[in-house]
């Protein structure tokens, strides 16, 4: 969890109105909001907002906060963070684990800040495309390392639950900045320890 816990305030600003959305989707759908197990569910649906669209409000230099000078310039790598996100073309969720590689120029962050970069850009409506770049872009431009490399594993409801319902079918996506645009046997060395 972010040291920071972040909530999405305008949900909090918009509390009734979105309540009442909620309350009126329920009927539209066939629904007796009037039933005891709903009386409850818009509320709980807006508290639920709360959080999992806390990535709206997250300062992503607050949440990777203070750069460590430190002379290791060799990768480091965090893998299998998990992540849960909402699809914004059917708010779905989606899930799966996130794979970050740096090679330090002289800057590091703690490991823990990772996950929670990944919690800040992943809890908003996104796909998993914008995951995979804005991780590696944020990377870039916050520690400047000599290269960096992101793989987002994916596993999408809306495409499992629905539509051509494929469960288990895995999207993996990649963003590649610096050094390891150029350099194959650094890629090659992130994905065999990603790997392994």
């Amino acid at each position: 969890m972010p040291a920071k816990e972040y909530k999405n305030t305008r949900v909090d600003e918009n509390r009734k109105l979105i309540e009442g959305h909620v309350r009126e989707i329920l009927r539209l759908i066939g629904e007796d909001v009037d039933r005891e197990g709903l009386l409850d569910t818009p509320a709980r649906v807006t508290r639920m907002y709360e959080e999992i669209f806390a990535g709206y409000e997250a300062d992503y230099k607050d949440i990777l906060g203070v750069a460590f000078d430190e002379k290791h310039e060799e990768l480091v790598i965090v893998k299998d963070i998990v992540y849960y996100s909402q699809c914004e073309h059917h708010m779905a969720p989606f899930f799966g684990k996130i794979h970050i590689g740096y090679i330090p120029s002289g800057k590091i962050a703690g490991l823990s800040k990772f996950a929670r970069l990944v919690e800040a850009v992943t809890r908003k409506l996104q796909v998993q495309e914008r995951i995979t770049s804005e991780l590696a872009d944020i990377i870039e431009q916050e520690l400047t390392p000599h290269g960096c490399m992101v793989v987002v594993e994916g596993e999408h409801l809306c495409m499992c639950a629905r539509g051509v319902k494929k469960p288990g079918s895995k999207t993996v996506t990649s963003a590649v900045r610096g050094l390891f645009r150029t350099d194959a046997a650094s890629r090659s060395e992130f994905l065999s320890l990603v790997k392994g």
